[in-house]
Order: structure tokens, then sequence, then C-alpha cells
């Protein structure tokens, strides 16, 4: 496995072959997150009765992964801005192949905490290195663009992971789907170290020293727009988690929906987001990121306060609480590249920091929300509903927040 840096390359450079297999490498990257908590959803209650642990301390295990993954982005950050994008990727990606294997073979419920956040400690690498490549290679616009490419890769693993999973399940038990994931980061490790390009020359790497480097995150703190995109990434990230954690009870002890029907479910919401981040691509070409963005966080915190309505009064029954669920996640589609892209633009140098610190906030907020489900579950589809609904609000509020700075500053004085 080669750790030296290849000549940075930029897309005028790259042939149509090239930039296929550099957004596929890239999704693969994405998508190390939905990979690792989709795929076992369906096997919650089986590795519960394995492992003679409480169904909640299952549960716990996303949070423990979403906790693992935005401490785990903050190191990665400094080193990737320093050292280049492609070592601090393939040292993370051995960790995640390590730690999937540990999973696989655990025996407590205490054990499947430890070695998930071990692999999510590992699997952030994938996801602060794709971020600053993007970042590396295009301006905002084309970021916008490229990141709704990178959802249409990444957007088939909400889709097809449960669907693999609950197969699995009932051929290799849940063990066989650590075992897979452990495979899939191998694969994705190897097309790492052969085709994924540097994307940071020498000349623009930072020479400070890691701990100094560290310093970046008070000052990116301090910048009042970045925050606050931040905030809203991690509101985004709440309300998709507190879906992603209440799901499985939701569905399958609540409403009688089998394991294996279940991936069904969950991949007509990940169509969804897949087709809106698709048709962001396309509404990118006449409208700026920031105006799609303050109409998909509308929809996303309106959509989410009538499915808390929905969880409260029991209306409309399971088929309103699904299409409510879709709008929520659908929207998604818009709210995560725009995001993305708007929080990055300013950072040319600091990229990996940046990508670092976005995805710690991120997955710190997501990972709350998700155990906010879990600690308030009270066997009814409250708890998912309403947390989904505070995040889409206070996420619309963060967005609505930084258009009004925005405007202020473009206000002639008077």
């Amino acid at each position: 496995m080669e750790m030296t840096a290849a000549p940075a390359i930029q897309p005028a450079d790259m042939t149509r072959r090239q930039l296929a297999r550099l957004v596929l490498i890239l999704g693969a990257l994405t998508a190390f997150s939905s990979m690792s908590i989709d795929m076992y959803l369906p096997a919650f209650p089986q590795i519960a009765r394995d492992l003679a642990a409480p169904l909640g301390m299952v549960q716990l295990s996303i949070s423990a992964f979403l906790f693992g993954s935005a401490a785990g982005q903050l190191f990665y950050g400094p080193m990737a801005d320093r050292w280049g994008r492609r070592t601090p990727l393939l040292l993370g990606l051995t960790l995640y192949v390590a730690a999937a294997f540990g999973c696989a073979f655990v025996h407590t419920g205490e054990g499947l905490l430890f070695w998930r956040v071990v692999m999510a400690v590992g699997g952030g690498a994938g996801m602060v290195i794709s971020r600053a490549v993007v970042r590396d290679l295009y301006d905002t616009a084309e970021a916008a663009r490229m990141f709704s490419l990178l959802m249409l890769v990444m957007g088939a693993a909400p889709i097809l992971a449960p669907i693999v999973g609950g197969q699995l399940l009932l051929i290799t038990g849940w063990r066989g789907i650590f075992g897979f994931l452990a495979i899939f980061g191998l694969l994705s490790l190897a097309a790492a170290a052969m085709f994924l390009p540097e994307s940071l020359p020498a000349e623009r790497r930072s020479r400070r020293g890691v701990v100094e480097m560290g310093t970046i995150y008070a000052h990116l703190l301090r910048n009042n727009r970045y925050l606050r995109y931040a905030i809203a990434l991690g509101c985004v990230a709440g309300v998709n988690f507190s879906y992603i954690s209440g799901a499985p009870f939701v569905f399958i002890e609540l409403h009688g929906v089998t394991p294996q029907h279940f991936g069904l479910f969950f991949g007509a919401n990940a169509c969804g987001l897949i087709g809106a981040s698709q048709v962001n691509r396309r509404l990118l070409r006449r409208f700026s990121a920031q105006r799609i963005l303050g109409t998909a966080a509308t929809v996303n915190a309106v959509g989410a306060l009538l499915l808390a309505v929905a969880g409260f009064t029991g209306i409309g029954g399971f088929p309103v609480q699904v299409a409510l669920l879709f709008v929520c996640l659908c929207t998604s589609g818009f709210l995560y590249p725009n995001v993305t892209a708007l929080a990055m633009a300013p950072f040319d140098k600091a990229a990996g920091s940046a990508s670092a610190l976005l995805g710690t906030i991120q997955y710190t907020l997501g990972a709350t929300a998700g155990a906010l489900v879990g600690m308030f579950h009270n066997g009814t589809a409250v708890p998912m509903t309403a947390t989904m609904a505070l995040c889409g609000v206070l996420g619309w509020c963060a967005i609505v927040g930084v258009a009004r700075a925005s405007s202020a500053r473009r206000a002639p004085a008077p």
C-alpha cells in the first residue's frame, strides 16, 4: 500500500474515465457512514438476543458510531492539510477494516460498542477526505453540483444496505453483515491506494505542526457564517439519524413490518433523497445554492412539524407517517450538498480542517438526536417524530440566520 503522495491532478487534466472513477471512489468514501449504520439495522433484535444485551444498548451502538465519527474526523483534518489527502485516508481505511472484523467476532454488548467506536474513527477518514478533495478541485457552484453527483453514488447505500443486510441476516446471521462491511472497506482501501489522485499539491500544504494546526479550529468556530452552516448540517443529520435510530422500532415492532420488507421502505426514502439531489444539480444551473437552500429548509421544517403532529395524535396512522418521512428525507437531497458547498467555500489551504470540523459538528448533533430517540423510548413513534421536528426547525433557523446576515451586509448604509 503506497503512502507517498502522487502528483496533484486537476479536473481539466482528467479523462472522462478518470473523472468517473474519481466520482465512484469519492462516492464510496462518503457512503461509509450509511453502509456502516443502515446495513445492520434489520439485525437489531437478533443482535440483542445473541449478545444477551438490552435492545437499548444495541440502539446505542448507532450513537457510539456517530460520536466516534465526530471525534475521529477532528484528527484527520490537520493531517490532511499537512501531509496531503491520501496518507490519512489509507491509514483510516485500514483501521476501519480491522474494526469491522472486530465487530464480527464480538461476544458482548460492551465489546460491540467499543469496536463500533473504533470502526467510526477509521471510517471518518473517508468522509473528511472526500469533502476536502471536492473543495480542492472545484469552486462553490461546481462543488455543490459535485456533492449532488456524489449523492447519486452515496444514495445507493441506504437503498441497498438494509436490503442486503436483511438477506445476509437470513444466510449468515448478523456477524456476516460486519464481515461484508470489512470486505467493502478493503475494496475501498485498494481502490483509493491505486486510483485516487492527490488533490493537494505540496506547495499548498500547511507547514504548521499538527498541534499548532489545531488552533485553526478555534478560528473556524469564530466564523459566524461557517458555524451557522455547520449547525444547519448537523440539524439535517439530526433529522436523518433520528429516523435511522427510531425506524427499526417504529416500522418492525410498532407496525409489524418484517425485517426484509423494512429494507424496501428504507430504500424508497433513499430513492427520494437521490432523486432530490439530482434535481438539485439541474436547479443549480438556474438558481443560487442559497436560494435553493432556503426553500428546501422551509419544506423540511414544515414536513417535520407535521410528522410530529401525526406522531402525537396518530392522525392518518402509518401511511401518513411514511409519507411525511419521505418529504423530510427527500429535502435532505437539497440540503446536504448546498450546505456543505457553502460552508467550505471560503477555505482553501484549510479545506481539510474545515471539512473535519464540519463533519464533527454534523455527527455530534446527529448522534445527540439519535441518542435522544433512544433515551425517551416509550413504545410509540413520538420520540422519533418529535426529535426530527426539533432538528428541522433548528436547522431552518440556522439557515435563515445566514441569509439575514448576508442581506444585512449587502444593504446600503444609510
